[in-house]
């Protein structure tokens, strides 16, 4: 079982647009011939934060376009937000807000022993890295750049935590870096 942040991000290091856009993404290549199938595979629960959310609710005929449904995942979702959303009929969403730690438990057991996936945005990723409980970046980069939008993964990570393990092509646009995190490595801070 991994906690792993599986993303895409553009080739300056931006997963969305600063008003929250994925357009750039979308033209770079096909979700079936990535790794996501295979990967998606293996995950048993799933953490995003509230713009993640949000992004799925307002873009959800582009997510069935590209996904085969507005809501494509069976697994339990906890969705990180201190608001109140609305709530997509038929999935199993939890609304949590406050500390990673005190929600992966409940994830890892729900997961029952398959991976839990953490969807985004960048900053969701980088409170489960400073509380030592991801396990792995999946980051497929793409052949766009935008200037400014959302980081990646707005956290300094200093080596030698972050270990490639494989570079992968994908199409003629992606790039697939997969890094596993050293666990009690000091190069991090927030």
């Amino acid at each position: 079982m991994k906690t792993q942040y599986y993303t895409a991000t553009s080739l300056d290091g931006f997963i969305a647009t600063e008003d929250d856009s994925l357009d750039w993404l979308f033209p770079l290549g096909d979700l079936n011939n990535s790794s996501y199938p295979e990967f998606i595979a293996e995950v048993g629960a799933l953490a995003m934060g509230s713009a993640t959310y949000e992004w799925m609710i307002h873009n959800s005929d582009q997510v069935a376009t590209e996904t085969g449904s507005s809501w494509p995942y069976t697994q339990p979702a906890w969705v990180f937000t201190s608001r109140r959303l609305p709530v997509i009929e038929g999935a199993d969403i939890r609304f949590v807000k406050g500390d990673v730690r005190q929600v992966h438990n409940e994830m890892q057991a729900a997961a029952k022993g398959k991976n839990i996936w953490i969807v985004g945005g960048g900053d969701l990723a980088g409170q489960f890295h400073d509380a030592g409980l991801l396990d792995e970046l999946i980051v497929q980069i793409g052949s766009a750049t935008l200037g400014r939008g959302k980081q990646v993964f707005p956290r300094r990570v200093l080596s030698p935590t972050l270990c490639l393990m494989s570079v992968r092509q994908i199409g003629m646009g992606m790039a697939e870096l997969r890094y596993e995190v050293a666990k009690g490595s000091s190069g991090s801070a927030a």
